[in-house]
Parts: C-alpha cells; structure tokens; sequence
C-alpha cells in the first residue's frame, strides 16, 4: 500500500506552503527518514522527510501552493515497484490501462470550499486541466482555482465521468457549484486489443506529459492566443513550463514584427535610433515576498504610523569598543559590534517607556513585562525578523552570540516558525547597506521600530567650536494610536543618551 506524503502543519497562522525543491526526483529511490522535498511558507522554509522506503510517485510540481493536509507525493513500496518493473516490454497500453467502467448512478457535486481564510469569499476558475466528458480518477488534478492570496490545483472527489458547470474565468462564491462527476467504478471504456507497445511505460507517461502545459503556461498561452502545438516544452518529460510559455510569446511577437516590417515601408527616423535588447523577465514571487508585501502595505492602511528622528554622537562607542574588543574576543569567543549596544540601550529605554513595547489587541493595550527584540536580517529569500527573547536577562555577549546564531540560520534557510514568532520591538539597520536615512515600517502587531543608519564624518558645534565626530541619524517609527509624541521623542532621546555615555548602561540610569 503506498504511503501518503501530506503538508504538516507548520503553525497556527499558517494554511498554505509553496513547494520549494524536490530534493528526490519523480521515480527515485528513497530511504526511510530521507529528505525529498522543501517546503516554503511566508516565515521559513522546512525540509519534509520519507516515513518510509519505497519509490516516490510526486502529484504537486515546484511552485505550487497548496494547502495543509493536501497529499503531494505518495511513496510506493519496493515490492509494488518491483513488480511494475516486471512487466513485459510486449505488454498493452490497453491491456494494462483500460477497463470497462460501470456507472454507479451516483453524481458527486464538487463546490468551493474554504480556501484557509475568514476573508476568502469567492474564487476565480483557472485552467480546466480535464475536458467535459472526460474519465478522472479520484485525487486526478482537474482544475485550477484562483484566490486573492495563491492559486491551487484541486483534484477530482471521485472516478468518474466529468460535467463541467462553471467555466474558466468564472467567479463563485463559497458553496456554489464548479463540476459534477458521474461516478464509475473501474477506469475508462476502451478496447481492450493488443498492441505492440514500441517504448516502455515510463516512455508512455512521458508522452502524456510532453506538450502539455502547466496551469501557469496554459493561461499565457490561452491570453496569448499561442497554439500549444507550437510550444517546446523544457519541462519534466517535455512538459510545457510557464517559462517556455513567455519564450514562446516571445518568438511570436519578434516573428510578426519580422513580417510586418517586410510590408510596411521604412521610414527614415528625424531623431537617432537606438537598438538594444527589451526583453523582461516574469519570476513568480515566492509565498515569503507575498505575504511581506501583504503586511506592509497592511501596517501603512491600518495603524496611524509616524516617523521621529534624532542623531547620535557614535565616538563614545567607537572608542569603547576599540578598547575593549580583543579583550571581549578572548573572553567570550566572540566580536564586539554595535548592535549588542543598541539592543541593550533599546532594551533599557523600553523598560522606561512600556508604551513603546505594548500592541494593541481589538480593544485592549497588551503591555509586555518582557522584551524580546526582533532584528532584522537580510536572507537569500527577503528580509525576514527573527526574534531574540528575554534580552532585559542578556548581557553583550549574549546579545551579540543571538544575533550571530540567528543570522547564520537566516543566511542558511534554517529559521524554524519558533525563531520567527513573537518579538515585542524590532530593530533594522540599514546603515550597513549605505542608508543615511530612513523611515521603517512597523512590524505588525508591534508598535514601534528603530531604525540604524551609516555612520558618517560629519562638522558639529561642540562648546562653540566645530569638530568632526562619526554621526548617525537614527529613526523611530511608532503607532500613533498608542504612543503619544512624547513618549517617542523621550523613548529615542534616552537612547541617545545610553550611546552617548556608554557608562549609564552599566548602571541603567
């Protein structure tokens, strides 16, 4: 019997993962608890593991999004394979696929269904991937559907005889009818004569899949007006990938203006012409980039977001630092930078100023008696905030031995749903990018954001002469609703004293 492979769930919040990367190919071997694939969600990524040994048979492609719970592969056992490989080369298409179907006088109703979210309340039919009056199997991919959030192939409820009711490009509502299968037992009707069969199965499943287009290409196509039979396909077993789709559209379109131009006379050109290559690229975005921007633009509708500036004096710091850092080296196996003495003067202002580290929850004012520090970090798949928690318990070396660990896992695409949940307060700095100034956006349901900045040589008036001292402009962007100007401008003012005199850290004054 074949073994399921199904999306765990991966947190409470979380109704959806894109399949990333399968780590095993469709027909491979597997071992028991093997890595075969990874999958992505808006927070990290996570690698899914084989319960058994046995030959993966894989249903989800690369790319799609698809729900918890939702089988994506099943692994069959050696046995099963075995006697699959078995078969004689002579054996029929026919006689080995083809039965004869019986209806059973049952029609089973297919109708859209929660997708996963309260806000979800009606879809958009995408491509049919089975014609009307088509056989399906039970668990065949037959449609595709389309929501504000993802697009997600649905499989067919039962075996059976398809009646399409709703056509592509139809709007529903939840509950409305798509389709209805007239179910059958057995498979297809067809002869069941003999014929040579010159490839072996595997070369017959290839065919099926050569020239037939992904969900993702059919609709390029379909807008297009491309014929499929005028499409290679690069994909697995020839199949037609969404990038062969563009490229095709491409080819069209430079074909036409070939032949438009041998009709048309050329007119000589008042102004210089210039001639450069103007093609375009589409990349889908990844589950994570969708749900940043999602929140973003959220957090500007939402919360009554405002920007407040100061500047700090860095030498203080600096010298302290160039000091201290061999000796801090030696001691604790780790560098000395700036952020553990921004997290720490963070840390200290918030314990002053708890507005700054509340939320608001519907009605009420959540205020947090902890502080844990989200810190924004720069990873191969977007900017992601992973959370360092109790830092009013942490010293600077265990602040800079955090954020060390937590960027190695950024960097690696090893952060689990644990390092990403929670945070009370974020830091971001974009000095390290080159940043002079900047106005950060609030990492929702947290309430404020510090922004750090480069650190440039700048004249100042010191005791009415003019020197040069390292200056950074720093930011703090915070929710109106709940913090009051005052409170701001005090919150950024104290953190410009702690970094100014390092010494009031020591003794949190």
């Amino acid at each position: 019997m074949s073994l399921e492979i199904k999306i765990p769930a991966v947190g409470e919040s979380i109704t959806e993962v894109v399949i990333a990367k399968w780590l095993k190919k469709n027909g491979e071997h597997v071992k028991r608890d093997e890595a075969v694939c990874e999958i992505e969600t808006d927070k990290a990524s996570q690698e899914l593991i084989a319960e058994g040994e046995g030959t993966l048979e894989t249903i989800a492609n690369e790319g799609d999004t698809v729900l918890v719970g939702v089988v994506i592969a099943k692994i069959n056992p050696t046995g099963t394979a075995a006697k699959a490989d078995a078969l004689p080369k002579e054996a029929t298409v026919e006689a080995t696929l083809v039965q004869t179907a019986q209806a059973t006088g049952e029609v089973r109703e297919m109708r859209v269904t929660n997708m996963g979210a309260e806000a979800i309340t009606e879809v958009v039919i995408g491509t049919w991937l089975k014609q009307d009056g088509d056989f399906v199997k039970q668990d065949e991919l037959i449609f595709e559907v389309e929501t504000e959030k993802a697009s997600q192939e649905m499989p067919a409820e039962a075996s059976g005889i398809l009646r399409i009711v709703a056509q592509a490009g139809t709007t529903l509502k939840i509950g409305e009818l798509i389709c209805k299968i007239e179910v059958s037992t057995g498979a297809m009707v067809g002869k069941t004569e003999t014929k040579p069969v010159v490839e072996t199965q595997t070369n017959a499943s290839n065919d099926y899949a050569k020239g037939h287009p992904s969900p993702a290409a059919s609709k390029i196509l379909a807008e297009k007006g491309i014929d499929t039979n005028q499409v290679g396909g690069t994909g697995k077993d020839g199949r037609i990938t969404k990038e062969d789709a563009q490229n095709a559209q491409k080819a069209v379109e430079k074909t036409v203006s070939k032949e438009e131009a041998k009709t048309q006379p050329v007119a000589q050109p008042s102004l210089p012409t210039f001639v450069g290559g103007r093609e375009q690229r589409r990349v889908r975005m990844t589950q994570m980039r969708k749900t940043i921007a999602r929140r973003l633009v959220t957090v500007k509708n939402e919360t009554a977001m405002l920007t407040t500036f100061n500047e700090v004096n860095m030498k203080p710091i600096m010298e302290l630092r160039k000091k201290y850092k061999e000796e801090f080296q030696t001691v604790h196996g780790i560098g000395l930078g700036f952020m553990s003495f921004f997290t720490r003067a963070a840390t200290l202002a918030l314990q002053k100023f708890p507005e700054v580290n509340a939320m608001i929850d519907a009605g009420d004012i959540v205020y947090n008696d902890f502080v844990d520090i989200s810190v924004a970090v720069s990873a191969p798949k977007g900017l992601v905030v992973p959370v360092l928690r109790n830092v009013e318990q942490m010293g600077f070396a265990d602040i800079e031995k955090g954020i060390m660990s937590l960027a190695a896992k950024a960097k690696g695409n090893q952060l689990s749903i644990e390092d990403m949940q929670g945070g009370t307060f974020t830091i971001t700095n974009g000095g390290i990018f080159g940043s002079m100034m900047s106005t950060p956006i609030i990492n929702a349901p947290q309430s404020a954001i510090l922004g750090m900045h480069n650190i440039v040589e700048r004249p100042m008036a010191v005791n009415g002469q003019v020197v040069i001292l390292p200056m950074m402009y720093v930011a703090l962007s915070y929710d109106h609703r709940i913090i009051d100007g005052r409170e701001a401008v005090g919150f950024l003012v104290t953190i410009k004293k702690y970094l100014e005199e390092p010494e009031r850290m020591l003794f949190g004054i």
